[in-house]
């Protein structure tokens, strides 16, 4: 029979959300650090003339400085002090974690807990530093590249830049552990969310306008909006998916007690590698486009002439080498971050197993039989929803603002949010039912 306070914690009563003063005081101090960070993208950097760098990347937005223009909140386009974003943290994370599959040093930091975790952080915040440092001094170069855009180029001019862009990653990535630790939510995730989401109002106007002005019907406007809901409702149930193993513990004994057998669930995410393949497959596709078309601004052409007329958005080759990209990421992601032999090995040292296979090695050969099955589902899910914007702008001339992979990054953060809020209502709710029973027992 269920409890009553399971039946109160499977049932939150989000009315309870105005005596949460815990929560709310974590969302009010979430909010307040973003609207910071959105203030910081409209900075600009010493020594530039914004309307000139303007005109420059205007020329040169259908490169990878448009992704990362999307990830900032357009800080890239007004060249502000967070031009960089989180986006080093970013690979930084990223590349520790397979450092750790490859080097048996930071393997073993990993399996230490808590301790382990916070030298592998450490390492993150000193390689952030490194690559923003690469990144703004190689900004800082291609700024004085520009005819007109710097008033006073020079080696002061490279280490100003260099250094506050630098300084504006760093300040960032503080912001995004504060928000971790003291907000709601993940800080990372909700600072690229929130930049993402900064161009919702834009798109809505611009494509309203569009339609007043005869340019787009109504009928399709409807139809964009009905296949967002769509997508959206198709990216949440794509997220939530779980191959689920059931996995059983026998009976054991402590003492003079029996404790009888237990039946759990080893929750296999049908998208394990989350929205790292588009990104990757995205920034290495862009790239060559964008040296292509800077190159072109200097009168270059030949090979890079053709790899922007070929590799530009919608073109055929660029929609197979997308999906293909996103496949191989997908795979070789979910390989880095999910280890079957160090899950079935977890598995045995509790005793526990899957029914009808042996545990061990044939538990290992399993586990990842059914991870590689659920990753060509969740791979083909990915290109899916990564591809349907693209044709959709390409050849039906749809408005579409955003891509697949701002779509997944919005609708992901948004669950991880709202599940972290839901978390913390069935904390309090909980928290009250204590309070209740003591009240009642000091009664009695």
């Amino acid at each position: 029979m269920v409890s009553a306070a399971e039946q109160l914690a499977a049932n939150v009563n989000w009315a309870a959300f105005a005596k949460a003063d815990e929560l709310k005081k974590r969302i009010w101090f979430t909010l307040g650090a973003l609207i910071i960070y959105r203030l910081g993208t409209y900075i600009p950097l010493p020594g530039i003339d914004p309307a000139a760098f303007e005109a420059t990347f205007n020329g040169n937005n259908q490169g990878v400085l448009q992704l990362f223009n999307m990830f900032s909140g357009g800080a890239v386009q007004r060249m502000a002090i967070f031009a960089l974003n989180i986006m080093p943290y970013i690979s930084a994370s990223i590349i520790i974690q397979l450092l750790t599959s490859v080097f048996p040093t930071l393997e073993a930091l990993k399996k230490e807990g808590e301790g382990g975790r916070k030298v592998l952080n450490q390492y993150t915040r000193y390689l952030t530093v490194v690559l923003a440092g690469f990144q703004a001094y190689g900004i800082a170069i291609g700024l004085e590249g520009q005819t007109g855009v710097v008033s006073d180029p020079g080696l002061f001019f490279l280490l100003t830049t260099t250094l506050t862009l630098m300084g504006g990653t760093v300040f960032l990535m503080w912001l995004g552990e504060q928000i971790t630790s003291r907000g709601i939510g993940n800080g990372s995730s909700l600072i690229i969310f929130s930049g993402i989401v900064a161009a919702f109002p834009t798109a809505i106007i611009h494509t309203l306008e569009l339609g007043r002005q005869g340019q787009l019907s109504t009928f399709l406007i409807m139809a964009v909006v009905v296949m967002a809901v769509f997508v959206v409702g198709f990216i949440v149930f794509m997220e939530r998916a779980q191959r689920r193993l059931v996995i059983t513990y026998p009976k054991r004994q402590q003492g003079n007690r029996v404790y009888e057998g237990q039946t759990s669930f080893l929750p296999l995410k049908l998208n394990t590698s989350g929205v790292i393949p588009p990104i990757f497959a995205s920034s290495l596709l862009l790239l060559p486009t964008t040296i292509a078309n800077f190159s072109a601004q200097r009168g270059g052409g030949g090979i890079l002439g053709a790899i922007s007329l070929y590799l530009g958005q919608g073109r055929p080759l660029y929609l197979i080498l997308y999906v293909a990209l996103i496949v191989f990421f997908a795979f070789f992601y979910t390989a880095i971050v999910f280890n079957p032999t160090e899950t079935a090995d977890n598995l045995k040292k509790h005793n526990g197993f899957i029914p009808g296979i042996r545990p061990g090695e044939r538990t290992a050969q399993y586990i990842d039989k059914v991870l590689m099955r659920i990753t060509v589902v969740g791979a083909a899910y990915l290109s899916l929803v990564c591809l349907l914007p693209q044709l959709l702008i390409s050849y039906a001339n749809v408005p579409f603002y955003f891509g697949g992979t701002s779509l997944l990054i919005v609708v992901s953060v948004t669950m991880d949010t709202v599940a972290q809020i839901h978390g913390h209502l069935q904390a309090h709710q909980y928290e009250g039912l204590v309070k209740k029973a003591k009240l009642r027992g000091r009664k009695r």
